[in-house]
C-alpha cells in the first residue's frame, strides 16, 4: 500500500462557483462542464482516474445568507444549489454518474467561497445527492477541508493540489475557527459574533461588491481584480462613492491578514507573510481618476482615501446634516465631487470609463500563462523537493510554468465568465462605444449576447489540468475544454 493515493490519470478543475439566483450567477457553461465530467467518467475504464474539484465549487457569497458564513442555514443554502437550482442540475447529475463508475475518485477541496463544505452536515448532503445511499459510490468521494490540499501520485510523479487562497492575505481561511463552527453545529449551539471573523476578501464581496453587482453584473468578471477597480466604478457611476466608506476598514483587515495568513503549506502555523506591494485606495482609483480629483483643490498631495471620505461627507440635498471632513479646505469636498463629475461630463461618461479601464489594464500580464504571479511565488516557495506537479486555482487565471528549482506549476483557471478588454476595444471613444453600451446595461444577459466587432465580449474559455501516465513518463497538460467536453492541450510538461 502506498503512502498516497495512486492513479493513472487525474483531472483538476477549479472555481466553478455554483451559487446565486439566475442573473447573478457567474457560471455559464454548465452543460459543457457536465460533458467534460462524463468524458472523464468513461476514459481509461480499466485504470484509476481521479477528478479533483480544486476549491470554490460553490459560491455561498452569492447566496442570500445572514452574515458572512452560512452557519444556521448552511445546509439549506447548499441544498438549494444542488437540488433546487435547474441551471446546475446537469453538473450534479454528471458527478453522480462519475462516482457510480468503478475506479473513479472524486476529490472536493475547500476554497474561500465555499467554506461551508467543511461542515459535516454539508458534506453529508453532497454525499446523499451524489450517491443516493450507495455505499460503493460513497467510498469514491473524498473531502479536503482543513487547508492541507490533496496529494497523490501519477506514475512516479507526486502531485499536490491546493486552491491557492492559503497564501492570499485577502482570502485565507481560519481553519481552527471553521472547526469551531462545525462543533457548534453538531452540539446544537448558535455561532457567537466573535467566533467568526471574516477575511477582507469576504467582507469586500458581501459589504461592497454584491450590491454593485446587482447593478453592474460584470464588475467581478474583470481581471486583474484590484487595480483601479474603484476608479472604474466612479467613472461609470459617481454615486457609487457611498460604497467607498467601507473600504478603509476592509483594507485594514487585509493588512492584518498579511501578518496572520495561515501558511499551512509550510506546516508552520501562523506566520507573517511576505507582502508584495503596499495596498492603497490610490491604486484602486488609478492615475486618471486620482489626478482629476487631486486637481480639484489646493492640496494635490492629499490621498485618494481622504478625498473620497470628504466627498462622502459633503453636505448636499440628500445629506444635509453631513459634517465636513476634518482639515479639508473649505468647499474641497464639493470641489472634488464637481471636478470628478465634471471630468466625466466634460469628456463623456464612456470616455471616462475608457480611461479608467486603461488605468486598470496598463501593463497587465494577467492572461499570460507563464506569468509568475504572487500565487505562483508564494505557493512554490513552500513546496518540498518531492513535489513534481503543483496545481492551484483561486486567481481565475490559467498558468503553466516550468519551475527553475525543478517540477512544474499549473493554475487550472476558472469555469466562470471572463471578460478581457483588448487594446483595440480601448483605442478610442468610438471603438469603445459598443462596449460601454453593454456595460452600462449591467445585465448578465447583455454581456452573454454581446458581440464587439463580430467577436463575443466574453472569453469562450473553460480550463482544466490533466496529469497522465504515458508509459514510463508522467505528462502534465493545461487544457481548454471544448463544448463537447473534449480537451485541447495548450501547454505540456513531461516528467520522465
Amino acid at each position: 500500500m502506498s503512502e498516497f493515493a495512486e492513479y493513472e490519470e487525474i483531472h483538476v478543475i477549479s472555481d466553478i462557483h455554483m451559487g446565486g439566483k439566475p442573473g447573478f450567477q457567474i457560471l455559464r457553461e454548465t452543460q459543457r462542464l457536465a460533458d467534460f465530467i462524463h468524458c472523464v467518467s468513461v476514459q481509461r475504464p480499466t485504470e484509476r482516474v481521479a477528478l479533483v474539484l480544486n476549491g470554490d465549487v460553490f459560491d455561498t457569497l452569492a447566496e442570500d445568507i445572514n452574515g458572512y458564513v452560512a452557519v444556521g442555514d448552511g445546509w439549506r443554502t447548499i441544498r438549494r444549489i444542488i437540488f433546487d437550482e435547474p441551471a446546475f442540475e446537469p453538473v450534479w447529475d454528471a458527478l453522480k454518474e462519475f462516482v457510480h463508475t468503478e475506479l473513479r475518485t472524486l476529490v472536493i477541496i475547500i476554497g474561500n467561497h465555499d467554506i461551508e463544505v467543511s461542515f459535516p452536515t454539508v458534506q453529508r448532503l453532497v454525499i446523499e445527492r451524489l450517491t443516493a445511499g450507495n455505499a460503493e459510490a460513497k467510498a469514491r468521494i473524498e473531502f479536503s477541508t482543513q487547508g492541507a490540499g490533496y496529494t497523490c501520485t501519477v506514475g512516479k510523479a507526486r502531485v499536490f493540489c491546493t486552491h491557492g487562497n492559503e497564501v492570499d492575505p485577502w482570502n485565507f481561511n481560519r481553519y481552527e475557527d471553521l472547526s469551531k463552527v462545525a462543533r457548534r453545529i453538531n452540539v446544537g449551539r448558535s455561532l457567537l459574533t466573535d467566533d467568526w471573523i471574516p477575511n477582507a476578501g469576504t467582507r469586500m464581496v458581501k459589504e461592497v461588491m454584491n450590491d454593485i453587482k446587482r447593478k453592474y453584473a460584470w464588475i467581478d468578471l474583470l481581471k486583474p481584480e484590484n487595480s483601479a477597480a474603484i476608479g472604474t466604478l466612479l467613472a461609470i457611476d459617481p454615486s457609487q462613492v457611498g460604497k467607498i466608506k467601507q473600504l478603509p476598514d476592509i483594507v485594514g483587515a487585509k493588512i492584518a491578514g498579511d501578518s496572520q495568513v495561515d501558511q499551512r503549506l509550510s506546516a508552520d502555523g501562523l506566520q507573517t507573510a511576505a507582502s508584495s506591494e503596499p495596498f492603497s485606495l490610490d491604486a484602486m482609483l488609478g492615475p486618471n481618476v486620482l489626478s482629476s480629483m487631486q486637481s480639484a483643490g489646493s492640496r494635490p498631495s492629499q490621498s485618494g482615501h481622504d478625498m473620497l471620505l470628504a466627498m462622502e461627507n459633503r453636505p448636499s440635498e440628500t445629506n444635509p446634516n453631513a459634517v465636513e471632513f476634518q482639515d479639508a479646505p473649505l468647499g474641497l469636498p464639493q470641489l472634488i465631487w464637481d471636478r470628478l463629475t465634471g471630468w466625466i461630463t466634460g469628456v463623456g461618461p464612456e470616455e471616462a470609463l475608457r480611461r479608467a479601464l486603461q488605468d486598470w489594464l496598463k501593463d497587465d500580464a494577467s492572461f499570460k500563462i507563464d506569468n509568475k504571479d504572487e500565487t505562483y511565488t508564494e505557493v512554490t516557495k513552500r513546496l518540498g523537493p518531492d513535489i513534481d506537479f503543483v496545481v492551484t486555482g483561486h486567481t481565475h487565471l490559467e498558468r503553466a510554468i516550468k519551475r527553475e528549482s525543478g517540477g512544474f506549476y499549473f493554475n487550472c483557471g476558472p469555469w466562470i465568465r471572463l471578460m478581457r478588454f483588448t487594446e483595440t476595444m480601448l483605442a478610442d471613444t468610438q471603438s469603445f462605444k459598443p462596449v460601454y453600451e453593454v456595460l452600462t446595461s449591467g445585465s448578465m444577459f447583455a454581456i452573454d449576447s454581446a458581440n464587439i466587432n463580430g467577436k463575443p465580449l466574453l472569453l469562450d474559455q473553460t480550463s482544466s489540468v490533466s496529469i497522465s501516465l504515458d508509459g514510463t513518463r508522467t505528462v502534465g497538460r493545461l487544457n481548454h475544454v471544448e463544448p463537447n467536453g473534449k480537451l485541447v492541450p495548450i501547454q505540456e510538461f513531461v516528467r520522465s
